[in-house]
């Protein structure tokens, strides 16, 4: 290259070899220090400077190259002709590529040789690799084959045009001998095509461009050194699923699904589309009193069915139990006795000599005796008592109650006659077995004990305590006294003389709703609604939506004449008119645990709705513990569309009390 004009330390140089001029260091010092270290095997990437000149530096790192390329090519060679093969460098790094080459070059001009053909054929190779395949064709390779050509009976290094005029091939040019040709530094001289962000490296003959950042992801360098994308797609190396097709992006590639998914799915990560659960994905997709069902790509919507506790009716609306006003209905509950009605419940008001007992919810007879009505000694009776006095009275005419003096009837007493060693004459008097009356066997719940001049009851061992009438036996709430022995995981539900330790655990792709109480309740529910898992047809596909339990305590019934209705199934069922396309109705069914067919479910309506009644038909001896699996399907003229499964845990107390 020219510079115009060039100022250094008052010197004017306007020639090209002006760093000559300007730094005292010629081109050719500059080259023997760049040769010198590149012997040394030293990186001629990070040289030490011998001059501040740009022009200097290249020059070193081009030599230092040039030396290196040499002891490559000359390895290369060596290994050719010692080995006959190069096996030895397969890798192809940038280390091995120029030895590599030089050894491969001289094994075709080795071959070239052998088979007796020219030895300056031209194969089009390349510059370098004809250098090399001549030089070992003749068997003559210089020292230096990259750099000088190998030594030929003509009179031109390169090329004689005639007239004894020599020309080098492209990329060198002639020395002053006008024979010899050397390489030219298309770097040193600016004469190099490379881009911005390349480097040029000087090679015999010609140069190449280096990249110095790397393509990156996505991309691969290409010969000509340029960055071509990788197409994923057609090379196989990308990660979509059998659901995805593959779409080749500049450095990238993307996966979209192969089928698009309709109304009501979603699409997953894998091509797979996935049904959407409007239940849970939505907020209140149904009107009040109806539960979402979901479908496959939609969902429905249901009237709510509740189960109410005895004592409960659902409401309307189908939001909520209410109580039923027992005291109203059909039956007579208090048997002749005065009706109150309570929430959940009701309680007897009843006639005197009587008292209302809140576990069977029956007037029971009153043990008036307990307040001592007669002066003496007092007997109860079914809704009265009798007076009677010890011997020598008798009972006053005037009110029943009192004990006069009088002459002691001979049959009241004993006499007799009782002869010992003593000779002792004595009278006994008798004693009253209130037990052993007429009315004995009702005297006391349980048991009852005579004692001199009176009884007293008595109550099963455990799970009862004599009430405070002194005669019947009221049941023992372990629950609420906190004398079970249930864990924390487990609830407790009171049963006539006991206790039981329930848990409840939900089935497979059924969730809990609400939470377990402590302590259970009959009227109490346990339910576990149905949650598929996404992508889970079968779950979906299956028409059972809920699981429940309910729980009862029942005596063993001394006298059965009528089946007993236990418990209550309400639905929101209209009896009379259509749901949606078609009419509805609810069939009820007991699947299993109906010991020895005691108990059946009836359908009846209830103020214009279905309600399931489970009655008790036969007597039953406690104690007893069953499990009555109920199913409640809903139908319409298409069929089953859902079924609920309820469990009645009824547990049978060994005592009528």
């Amino acid at each position: 290259f020219k510079s115009p004009l060039v100022v250094t330390s008052g010197i004017i140089c306007v020639w090209d070899n002006w760093l000559e001029c300007a730094g005292q260091i010629s081109t050719e010092d500059c080259c023997k220090d760049g040769r010198k270290r590149g012997n040394d095997n030293q990186d001629c990437a990070s040289l030490p400077l011998i001059s501040e000149s740009i022009t200097c530096r290249i020059v070193q790192e081009q030599c230092c190259v040039t030396v290196l390329q040499d002891n490559m090519c000359n390895t290369g060679i060596n290994v050719a002709k010692d080995q006959g093969a190069c096996d030895a460098l397969f890798t192809n790094t940038c280390e091995t590529k120029t030895t590599k080459m030089c050894c491969d070059c001289c094994l075709l001009g080795m071959a070239t040789q052998a088979k007796n053909l020219p030895c300056d054929h031209d194969l089009s190779v390349g510059y370098q690799c004809s250098l090399v395949s001549r030089a070992c064709c003749s068997d003559g390779a210089p020292e230096e084959p990259t750099t000088d050509a190998p030594k030929t009976e003509w009179k031109c290094a390169h090329e004689c045009v005639g007239n004894g005029t020599c020309t080098c091939f492209k990329g060198y040019k002639l020395k002053p001998d006008a024979k010899s040709c050397e390489d030219i530094n298309e770097c040193l001289l600016g004469a190099s095509n490379c881009r911005g962000g390349e480097r040029c490296i000087n090679t015999q003959g010609s140069f190449r461009c280096q990249r110095e950042v790397s393509c990156g992801t996505g991309y691969e360098l290409t010969d000509d050194n340029n960055c071509k994308d990788i197409d994923e797609c057609e090379t196989d190396i990308h990660n979509c699923g059998p659901g995805l097709e593959c779409q080749n992006t500049q450095g990238s590639f993307r996966c979209p699904p192969k089928v698009k998914c309709g109304s009501g799915f979603i699409q997953d990560a894998l091509g797979n589309c996935i049904d959407i659960n409007e239940c849970i994905s939505q907020t209140g997709p149904c009107h009040r009193g109806q539960i979402c069902i979901n479908t496959v790509g939609s969902y429905s919507c249901q009237r709510n069915s509740v189960n109410c506790g005895r004592g409960y009716h659902l409401n309307e609306e189908g939001t909520r139990c209410v109580d039923i006003d027992e005291c109203k209905g059909p039956e007579k509950v208090c048997a002749g006795h005065g009706c109150i009605n309570l929430i959940g419940s009701y309680r007897c008001e009843c006639e005197a000599g009587y008292v209302f007992n809140s576990i069977t919810r029956l007037c029971e007879d009153l043990n008036e005796c307990e307040s001592n009505p007669c002066s003496q000694e007092c007997a109860n009776v079914y809704g009265s008592y009798q007076c009677y006095c010890r011997r020598g009275y008798q009972l006053s005419d005037m009110d029943g109650m009192t004990c006069e003096g009088k002459r002691e009837p001979i049959c009241l007493q004993w006499y007799f006659q009782a002869r010992s060693n003593n000779g002792f004459t004595g009278k006994v008097s008798l004693d009253i077995d209130e037990c052993a009356l007429p009315t004995g066997g009702h005297i006391c719940s349980y048991r009852c004990l005579n004692t001199p001049g009176s009884f007293h009851c008595s109550c099963p061992v455990s799970g009862y305590t004599v009430a405070p009438n002194g005669r019947s036996c009221q049941d023992v709430d372990e629950c609420v006294a906190g004398t079970h022995t249930c864990t924390v995981n487990q609830s407790c539900f009171n049963v006539q003389g006991g206790f039981r330790c329930l848990s409840f655990d939900c089935p497979n792709n059924y969730r809990h709703v609400g939470e377990t109480v402590a302590r259970l309740q009959r009227s109490d529910t346990i339910r576990c609604m149905k949650s598929c898992q996404p992508n889970d047809i079968a779950c979906v596909l299956d028409p059972m939506h809920s699981v429940s339990h309910t729980f009862i305590s029942l005596p063993t019934f001394r006298e059965f004449t009528r089946p007993e209705e236990i418990v209550f199934l309400r639905t929101t069922v209209p009896a009379y008119g259509s749901y949606h396309l078609g009419s509805y109705d609810v069939k009820f069914d007991i699947l299993e645990g109906n010991v020895d067919d005691a108990f059946d479910v009836i359908k009846r309506v209830e103020n214009g709705l279905f309600v399931g009644v489970v009655r008790q038909v036969k007597s039953v001896i406690g104690p007893l513990a069953a499990v009555l699996k109920l199913s409640m399907r809903n139908l319409t003229t298409q069929g089953d569309s859902g079924q609920n499964i309820i469990n009645v845990h009824v547990f049978v107390s060994e005592f009528w009390f």
